[in-house]
């Protein structure tokens, strides 16, 4: 049993709504970061990674590479939020979702301050640097 043109004509123009609607919805997903925000991103958490600070979490010190495993875990849960180097250091890096307690960094000979003032700092000297190279 075959279908009526007028049924063809109405299964293709719903075919057609569907297909619309979901082109629609692929749109309203966002957009990957920039290949420049993903370079500042990755250069935070060598910098992290490499350091001899510590980090401390809600009273427990880190190492920078333990640091670093604990960062990557949050920016992988909160990715769809982050457009730029600074969303990244204020979802991932600065503070405890849970406590709301904010990351120290204890560096040998220096005062301890926050992890976001000290990543800020880190992301600055990188743009700068970046920018006279290019």
């Amino acid at each position: 049993m075959g279908l009526s043109k007028q049924q063809g004509r109405i299964s293709l123009l719903a075919c057609i709504s569907v297909m619309g609607l979901l082109l629609f919805c692929v749109g309203q997903v966002r957009a990957e970061v920039s290949s420049e925000v993903k370079q500042e991103i990755n250069y935070l958490l060598s910098y992290v990674g490499k350091t001899e600070c510590l980090y401390d979490r809600n009273g427990t010190r880190h190492t920078g590479r333990e640091a670093v495993e604990h960062i990557r875990s949050k920016y992988d849960y909160f990715h769809d939020d982050i457009e730029t180097a600074e969303d990244f250091i204020r979802l991932s890096a600065s503070k405890s979702t849970f406590s709301g307690r904010h990351y120290q960094v204890i560096c040998p000979g220096a005062d301890t301050e926050k992890s976001q003032d000290w990543l800020l700092r880190a992301l600055k000297r990188y743009r700068k640097q970046d920018a006279s190279l290019r």
